[in-house]
């Protein structure tokens, strides 16, 4: 079995993508700002980084922050994994980043063209959102009377799990350069997942859908972030609600 690097590996999706690659036996080294043995700061790079890819077959790259610095990690991480002599850098993205103009998708989508032009081995599998993204921007807006919603805006959320099994199918695999996007089994209004929310979690709250403004709300409006030929997610937003995280 190979030896594979998880960056991000303690977070919600890189977490899900270890247990996977070591349930199927690789060696599976962890990355992540705090844990040791392989603690980096990928936007700074430095020793601890040459020491966590030496020796390694496959990156999966899950880590990001929507706090900046996603380039510069990505540039130390490819010139890490250059001098490294690794044969494959697989890169988790988003569904829509070269559509959406929302920042943290131009991001994205910068980081995917410096992986295919790093002259590594490389693989960019784009998804929908998380269940529990959702879940996170609804608790916020719960957090008032009045839940406001962007009008006329729907989403596709996909079940995390699906998205590791499918990523760790990757990194054991050839490099494939960008596959097939992965999105959720329904396209729902934002108002539906926020009322089934609010019925799972037996909130009562007023919903009203407020227009916005802006080329990125326009494009989200439009589904520029959604997959629809490409629903092959089968968890549902309910199933994810009536189990032990939702």
């Amino acid at each position: 079995m190979t030896t594979i690097l998880v960056t991000g590996g303690t977070g919600t999706l890189g977490r899900l993508v270890t247990e996977r690659l070591r349930s199927d036996g690789h060696e599976v080294r962890v990355l992540s700002r705090h844990t040791q043995p392989y603690a980096v700061d990928l936007r700074k790079g430095g020793a601890g980084l040459e020491a966590a890819v030496a020796d390694v077959d496959t990156i999966v790259h899950c880590a990001t922050t929507q706090t900046g610095g996603d380039e510069k990690a990505a540039e130390n991480l490819v010139a890490a994994a250059r001098r490294a002599g690794v044969g494959h850098l697989v890169y988790i993205s988003i569904v829509g980043v070269d559509r959406v103009p929302y920042p943290y998708y131009r991001t994205k989508f910068a980081v995917e063209k410096l992986i295919e032009e790093s002259g590594l081995g490389w693989t960019v599998l784009r998804a929908t959102q998380f269940h529990d993204l959702l879940v996170m921007v609804f608790k916020a807006l719960a957090k008032l009377p009045v839940m406001l919603l962007p009008a006329r805006v729907s989403d596709q959320p996909v079940e995390v799990a699906e998205v590791a099994a499918r990523l760790a199918e990757l990194a054991a695999g050839a490099p494939a350069g960008r596959v097939e996007d992965m999105g959720g089994p329904e396209i729902r209004t934002f108002e539906s997942l926020a009322r089934a929310y609010l019925k799972a979690t037996g909130r009562r709250r007023a919903v009203v859908n407020v227009p916005l403004w802006g080329r990125a709300y326009r494009q989200f409006r439009n589904g520029g972030h959604l997959a629809p030929e490409h629903a092959v997610g089968k968890g549902t937003f309910e199933e994810y609600l009536a189990g032990p995280r939702g």
